[in-house]
């Protein structure tokens, strides 16, 4: 089992940044991704940025520019820089954690962090 714990949420005003965590158990003999989404009230949950060991960084259209993934060290945890926040980037965000050992998938989500951006 591998435990998904995301922090670094919070209020701030429009123009503003957060940095978002989000720290694994990940075994790095393995094929990984670790992945951002978001979900605003009464919407879809949508793919915001990504990352995995063989294909690098992606981001979503709406935040290209603004937010930037990175890991540490490890690569056990994944930091998304957000800049520039803007109120429809209100919602929670999620990490989630897809981990292929040979034919083996296992997908992990944590609990979620909330951002909260006011105009």
């Amino acid at each position: 089992q591998v435990q998904v714990v995301e922090s670094g949420g919070g209020s701030v005003q429009a123009g503003g940044s957060l940095r978002l965590s989000c720290t694994a158990s990940l075994n790095h003999t393995c094929t990984y991704a670790m992945t951002w989404y978001r979900q605003a009230p009464e919407k879809e949950r949508e793919f915001v940025s990504g990352v995995n060991n063989l294909r690098g960084t992606s981001y979503a259209d709406s935040v290209k520019g603004r937010f930037t993934i990175s890991q540490d060290n490890t690569k056990n945890t994944v930091f998304l820089q957000m800049n520039s926040l803007k109120p429809e980037d209100t919602a929670m965000y999620y990490c989630k954690t897809d981990i292929l050992c040979g034919i083996h998938l296992s997908t992990f989500w944590g609990q979620g962090t909330q951002v909260t951006v006011s105009s």
